[in-house]
C-alpha cells in the first residue's frame, strides 16, 4: 500500500470511529432523529472517501502491476467488479 494513502485512510478511519461513537451516544441519549440521520449520512460519506482512497491505491499498485505484467484481462475484471459494487450503493 502506498504510504501516503495508508496514512490518509487510517486518519479518516480514526475520525469515522469517533463519529460512530458519537452516533452511539446520540442514540443512547435519544437525540432528535433527524440529527442522528444527519450524522449517519456523514459517516457514509466519510466511508465512501476511504473506499475511494483504497481504490486509488489498488489502481496505482495492483492494477498497474497487472497491466505491466500482461494481465490486462484480470485488471479489467477487477475494475469492473469494483464498478458493479459501487453501483449497488
Amino acid at each position: 500500500m502506498q504510504a501516503y494513502i495508508k496514512k490518509s485512510a487510517l486518519r479518516r478511519l480514526k475520525i469515522i470511529e469517533g463519529q460512530v461513537r458519537g452516533l452511539h451516544k446520540m442514540v443512547a441519549q435519544e437525540k432528535y432523529c433527524l440529527d442522528i440521520i444527519s450524522q449517519t449520512l456523514a459517516v457514509k460519506q466519510a466511508l465512501s472517501g476511504v473506499e475511494d482512497l483504497i481504490f486509488k491505491n489498488h489502481l496505482l499498485t495492483h492494477v498497474s502491476h497487472q497491466f505491466k505484467s500482461g494481465q490486462q484481462a484480470r485488471a479489467a475484471s477487477e475494475i469492473l467488479a469494483v464498478f458493479k459494487l459501487a453501483k449497488k450503493k
